[in-house]
């Protein structure tokens, strides 16, 4: 029988993070992980390089860059763990950093870096605190325990373990390839904690096959768009790059809008959303003698002038012949073009989990749910972040919350 003040579940950002903070604190810590892997999620995050954070995060406010059903249940660990503290730790570690746009910080290197750092602070423990890895270990259940001295006992795939207390890291869904399982799903349901429904967010959106037809041979061609959904006075609008692909829609505009979607909606894209295309089109008229495809080409790329123009025998013409409401109901398409996905990529590509631990069901200051002794952070919990280092911010701010949280509870061994 393995005895630990804390039991981890989960050994990526926030879990990791969580053990570190915890053993710094005088804790001993177990951290428990199925895949063999660790942190997979934050090698291949960002291009490989990890988006770690974004400075641009405004604590005060996160319902302007997270959702959920009450996303400004993140404003107390998000105001007491910022991204300046995050970036501190980085420099602390003369980790090479670079910001790429719109706050978006990025490692120089390689995501390996940012794994370094989190082990580091692992086996920096203090006051006889320390982190055990055990990875590859699954956990088989777990079970409340009347023991004064030890509230939980797990068992595993190297045995049993008494813990004080339970932490519950375990992500969500998304990219089952690389060790995603509803585990903490699983366990919030035993321990009777509301789930608010999972679902892929920040994800690839699909067309069916006949509405996508005309556009399949455009995958891989990019452009920056505005592109908006919802309705009513506070459609969501996002001003990022659009990607073409052989099934749909992907690129930051489309992960980004993803996340606010709804089936069977549509979604409304301006394909030039800093001109005023009629206007540039009615002027060119004047003096062109190109083809409507071609004078397009000067703010398209020319194989999306092409595909948009072909088979509409109003805009087969030279410029110069193409009459005016032609041109005006051409400019209105491109900019106004509204799409109705069938659905998403799913989790296989989908870059997080939406929805998840009720966030009604667990302490904002310390993570701690309505079951004693059990808490939930990171991705695991119904807070989802934009694109662009949001939703490290928040791993790195609830695991330190509970960490902080667990050292005030629970005295070292």
């Amino acid at each position: 029988m393995t005895r630990v003040d804390v039991l981890i579940i989960g050994a990526g950002a926030a879990g990791l993070f969580c053990s570190g903070v915890a053993a710094q604190q005088g804790l001993r810590v177990l951290l428990l992980d199925h895949y063999p892997k660790v942190a997979e999620k934050i090698r291949i995050s960002g291009g490989g390089c990890s988006n770690f954070t974004n400075k641009d995060i405004d604590p005060r406010a996160p319902h302007t860059h997270f959702l959920g059903e009450n996303p400004m249940f993140a404003r107390s660990a998000l105001s007491r763990h910022t991204a300046l503290d995050f970036i501190a730790l980085m420099q602390k570690h003369s980790v090479p950093f670079h910001e790429k746009h719109k706050g978006q910080m990025f490692c120089d290197r390689s995501a390996q870096d940012l794994i370094d750092v989190l082990l580091r602070e692992c086996d920096a423990g203090a006051m006889g605190g320390s982190v055990t890895r055990w990875q590859p270990c699954s956990l088989l259940g777990l079970h409340h325990s009347d023991s004064p001295d030890a509230h939980y006992v797990a068992d595993t795939g190297q045995g049993q373990v008494q813990a004080s207390a339970v932490v519950v890291a375990s992500g969500g869904l998304s990219i089952p390839k690389i060790g995603a399982s509803d585990i903490g799903y699983r366990l919030a349901r035993q321990f009777g904690l509301r789930l608010i429904e999972p679902r892929p967010a920040l994800v690839p959106l699909t067309l069916s096959a006949s509405d996508w037809q005309p556009y399949a041979a455009l995958a891989g061609l990019s452009l920056p768009v505005a592109m908006q959904t919802g309705a009513g006075k506070k459609p969501v609008l996002f001003n990022e790059d659009l990607l073409f692909t052989h099934r749909g829609l992907s690129g930051p505009a489309v992960l980004q809008i993803s996340s606010y979607w709804q089936p069977g909606t549509a979604i409304r894209l301006n394909l030039l959303p800093e001109t005023d295309l009629a206007d540039e089109l009615l002027q060119a008229k004047q003096t062109s003698k190109k083809t409507l495809a071609n004078t397009l080409a000067a703010w398209l790329p020319s194989r999306l002038a092409d595909t948009w123009t072909a088979g509409h025998s109003d805009w087969q013409r030279s410029l110069a012949d193409t009459p005016d409401k032609a041109l005006q109901r051409l400019a209105a398409a491109l900019q106004a073009w509204a799409l109705t996905p069938s659905g998403t990529e799913g989790y296989a590509k989908a870059e997080v989990t939406a929805g998840g631990v009720d966030t009604r069901d667990l302490s904002q200051q310390t993570m701690e749910s309505t079951q004693k002794s059990l808490y939930f952070i990171g991705e695991v919990v119904d807070i989802t972040g934009w694109l662009g280092g949001y939703n490290f911010q928040w791993a790195w701010s609830s695991a330190h919350a509970c960490a902080k949280a667990l050292a005030a509870r629970l005295k070292p061994l």
